[in-house]
Order: structure tokens, then C-alpha cells, then sequence
């Protein structure tokens, strides 16, 4: 169907989110001073990604927003990159900047020239390359996806990755997936790209709340139990021994966790009673 306003206000939307999901992941990288955890290799991909699929975008003639897209990816992908050998294997600001500006700029001419070859295959009605274009940054962006299950599979759980950044990256996919289907012509590959995507990010927010979710709740849960039962306890003895709360409260450190042990609370009591005595 072809529906222009549609397709741009929808692309646009699908670029905002790709132009701000890393952002929450390097703002945590960068409070975090480390990225343990984050698959630096699916960056890398992912910016790597970034210039067949721009030269995809730009040579389907697809709107705007989507060509300007790619791009956004590969700047962010890089600086997200480049922080892990940072704050990992400590390189200098200086190595840091240089090295990322130069693979920038190669992958800039790269694509250039691919922009060019193939809009001038598709004058002489050659769509092959164009396509597979399209195929080899479907497979770079899932491939860096993939590279995080295997980390999960390793570690059992999901680490050094931002789900605010997993939701926003999801959620620029859907945007962008429907605003394809408003193009004048219905492009099959370009659905496959972004839908193969979204259903692998689905997955990694699925593994998200069976290995680290349902422990937290459980964890929250039985912290809480423990700390009622304590208190109750701590209630009673208190009454049956004539001893204030306020006064075994007033013992225990400000330093001291909320959730008190056993020997914690004995050696409290202990005191309150040597003072009284004295």
C-alpha cells in the first residue's frame, strides 16, 4: 500500500528509537567504568551491519528516516564499541579516537561506493546485488544478537547488556517493520530484516526474566519474610525481658545492614544486658 505520510512518520519513529537505544548502554558502560559482560563482537557486528543495510535503504529508495537509520547504528554501535577496549583493556582516549575515526571513515567510503554500484545495477535492471545487500546485513545484525545467547547459555543468566536499550532497540524494529508495509512497493527482504530482529530481541527479554527476574522477586520475597519473622521475633523477647526495642535499635551501627543475623541480634542483646547490670 502506498502511503507516504505513513511510512515517513512511522520510518521516523522506527529512527528515533535506533538513534537513542544504545544511548542507555553507554551511559550505564560509562557510570559502570567497565563492560563485563557486553559482547563487544556484536558491536562490532552491528556497526559492520550498518553499511550494506544503509546501502540497502538508500538504493531501495526507501524513505528518509530509514536511510538515515543505518547510519545512526553504526556511529553508535562504534562508540559502543571502542568503550570496551577503553575501559576493559584500558587504551588511551587518544588511541580510543583515532582508531574508530578510522574505521568511521573506511566504512563511509565503503558504502559510498556501494550506494553508487548499486543504483547503477539497478539502471541496467540488475536487483541481485541490491538484495544481497540486504541478505548480508540481515545476517551481521542477528549474528550479533546470537552472540549474546551464547553468552547466556554459557553464564546462565543475561549480563553487561542495558534492557531499557534491548526495549528501545524491540521497539524501533516494530516501527520500522511497519512502515515498510506503507512503501509504494512491499519489500520482503526489508520485513525479514527487521522482524528477524525483533524476534531474537523477544527472546534475549524472555531469558531476562527466567534467569534474572524470577531470582530478584524470589530473593525480594524471602528477604521480606525473614525480616517480618525477625522483627516479630525481636518484638516478643523484647517485652518478655523487660528491655526496650529502642534501646537494642539504638546499639546497632548506622553501617550495619538492615537485614540483621542471628548472632548479630544475640551479641545486640547481650550488651543491653551488661549495661543495665553495670
Amino acid at each position: 500500500m502506498d502511503v507516504p505520510i505513513a511510512a515517513n512518520v512511522l520510518g521516523t519513529i522506527g529512527a528515533v528509537c535506533w538513534s537513542i537505544q544504545l544511548i542507555p548502554q553507554i551511559i550505564i558502560n560509562y557510570r559502570r567504568h567497565n563492560t563485563i559482560g557486553l559482547q563487544r563482537s556484536m558491536m562490532l557486528l552491528w556497526a559492520c551491519a550498518g553499511v550494506p543495510l544503509g546501502a540497502y535503504n538508500i538504493a531501495g529508495n526507501f524513505n528518509v528516516a530509514l536511510q538515515i537509520q543505518p547510519q545512526i547504528l553504526t556511529v553508535l554501535s562504534l562508540i559502543t564499541w571502542i568503550q570496551c577496549y577503553y575501559y576493559d583493556d584500558k587504551w588511551s582516549v587518544m588511541k580510543c579516537c583515532l582508531f574508530v575515526s578510522a574505521i568511521g571513515a573506511l566504512f563511509g567510503g565503503i558504502e559510498t561506493g556501494l550506494v553508487f554500484a548499486l543504483k547503477s545495477g539497478v539502471e541496467r535492471d540488475r536487483h541481485w546485488p541490491v538484495i544481497l545487500m540486504g541478505v548480508i546485513s540481515a545476517v551481521l545484525l542477528s549474528a550479533g544478537v546470537l552472540r549474546h545467547y551464547w553468552d547466556i547459555y554459557i553464564h546462565r543468566t543475561v549480563r553487561g547488556i542495558s534492557f531499557i536499550f534491548v526495549a528501545i532497540d524491540a521497539a524501533g524494529d516494530v516501527f520500522s517493520l511497519v512502515s515498510v508495509f506503507f512503501q509504494p512497493k512491499l519489500d520482503i527482504l526489508g520485513m525479514v530484516i527487521y522482524a528477524s530482529e525483533f524476534v531474537l530481541w523477544c527472546g534475549v527479554i524472555a531469558c531476562g526474566g527466567y534467569f534474572n527476574l524470577r531470582p530478584w522477586i524470589r530473593q525480594k520475597i524471602r528477604v521480606r519474610k525473614e525480616g517480618e519473622g525477625s522483627c516479630e521475633g525481636q518484638t516478643v523477647d523484647g517485652v518478655g525481658n523487660g528491655v526496650s526495642n529502642d534501646l537494642s535499635l539504638h546499639q546497632v551501627p548506622s553501617s550495619t545492614s538492615v537485614f540483621r543475623t542471628p548472632s548479630s541480634v544475640v551479641g545486640s542483646r547481650s550488651s543491653v544486658r551488661l549495661d543495665n547490670v553495670g
